[in-house]
């Protein structure tokens, strides 16, 4: 017997096919039947009235920190966090401990989230053994067991040499390399964006410079090389002269691509007054002017990827001093909302546009054939209530971590049921 899902009355968004409008989504046996006005019936129907209805959101920058590091985040607590925040699919980092390098690591998370039977967990590799940035790990092997692009998130490649064959061993097998940009040289022990706030508040700050020193080197490399199937993705930028190299890269038609945070968006270095360790990440808040490149650069079209750089960490960790405590903030449950007041409410892009910041567009960053609800795909779907007012509260997050700055504040979108091939596995108050 056929297990039939139908999603009624809902204004479907979905970016791939250009379809914009109020009907109906058929899913049969875990894969989309139909899209259109359905005049049947089925054994489950879900009254979407007034809500959005999208192909399933894919967040391709998340950290779920196993192995290693379970006390912080485990593969099944990540999974339940991401399905909270309607994402279907999402790629983990391979900076855990220790790091995934090998094809046994890739297998490993793999089977841990068909464990979790949640999400679409995908992994990326660590492009050098260690994340030391020396020798490149076996990325060849990690890409038959399915990884889908390497990175030593965390850790920029300082060597040009070793990044160039990187790119090259990349090429080979069509994936996609993505770098953590950050000249070590340029950032120093910084803590914070160096700046005015740094030096009023005493703390080491690492220069934008940083950043893009980074991002023009492998500019470079990409320009050279140029072979037809390198891929190159610049991870979390965040400053306006990163903006204008990756302005400058696409209009040469260069295969450069890019990603940028809510916390990118929403806050800057002045948050760090007071000390507070839930707004030190990496690369650091910036400055409103920096803000307001990347809005720019959204509203063009130059960005590719709207992802929640997921990190969670200990509240114990969190609360040591500013210096010593870790980068990062949780906030893949809430995501979705971040950006809707960060992009939608300004008016710096529309739903339609958003969602497809939010799943074909990082689909194609990483190769997967996901992100779209055309007919016999995989019934991965996001109903969204885009007009659900709410305070996000950590203390109801799925996640085990609590490291996150947007306690209290009042939002706007809330996915109210996440559905994965064909299956709902979150619906608000879960």
């Amino acid at each position: 017997m056929n297990s039939e899902l139908l999603i009624k009355n809902g204004r479907v968004i979905d970016p791939a096919n250009g379809i914009d409008e109020k009907c109906d989504v058929l899913i049969v046996d875990g894969d989309i039947a139909e899209v259109g006005q359905i005049k049947k019936s089925a054994e489950t129907v879900i009254d979407a009235a007034g809500k959005l209805v999208t192909p399933g959101l894919i967040d391709i920058h998340v950290h779920f920190r196993e192995p290693g590091d379970e006390e912080e985040e485990t593969i099944a607590s990540g999974s339940a966090a991401a399905v909270a925040g309607g994402f279907t699919s999402v790629v983990c980092m391979p900076n855990t401990k220790p790091p995934i390098e090998n094809e046994t690591d890739v297998e490993y998370v793999h089977r841990k989230a068909r464990q979790a039977r949640k999400t679409h967990v995908y992994t990326m590799g660590a492009i050098t053994k260690g994340l030391a940035g020396v020798e490149l790990a076996e990325m060849g092997f990690m890409s038959e067991a399915g990884a889908v692009g390497f990175t030593d998130d965390g850790n920029g490649v300082q060597d040009p040499s070793v990044m160039l064959r990187a790119l090259k061993y990349a090429a080979m097998f069509n994936v996609v390399i993505a770098q953590h940009c950050q000249a070590n040289s340029f950032a120093g022990a910084g803590v914070m964006n160096s700046g005015y706030y740094s030096t009023i508040l005493g703390l080491p700050g690492a220069d934008p410079l940083a950043e893009e020193a980074m991002l023009w080197r492998d500019i470079q490399l990409v320009r050279k090389i140029r072979l037809g199937k390198i891929r190159y993705h610049a991870q979390h930028i965040s400053t306006a002269n990163s903006v204008e190299l990756i302005r400058a890269a696409k209009k040469d038609s260069l295969p450069v691509s890019c990603e940028v945070t809510p916390h990118h968006l929403l806050l800057t270095e002045e948050n760090c007054a007071e000390y507070d360790t839930n707004y030190k990440v990496n690369p650091p808040l910036r400055t409103s002017r920096d803000i307001e490149a990347l809005k720019e650069a959204i509203a063009e079209g130059m960005v590719d990827a709207l992802v929640s750089d997921h990190a969670p960490h200990l509240q114990s960790e969190k609360e040591l001093e500013f210096l010593t405590a870790p980068f990062g903030i949780a906030s893949m449950e809430c995501s979705l909302a971040l950006f809707v007041k960060a992009l939608i409410e300004p008016g710096v892009l529309d739903w339609p546009r958003l969602i497809e910041l939010m799943t074909v567009k990082p689909a194609r960053i990483i190769g997967v054939d996901k992100g779209t609800l055309s007919k016999g795909k995989q019934g991965d779907v996001t109903i969204i209530d885009p007009n659900a007012e709410y305070l996000i509260d950590v203390n109801k997050f799925h996640s085990k971590s609590r490291n996150c700055p947007y306690h209290g504040w009042a939002v706007k979108g809330r996915v109210e049921k996440t559905i994965v091939g064909g299956e709902i596995r979150y619906s608000v108050g879960d």
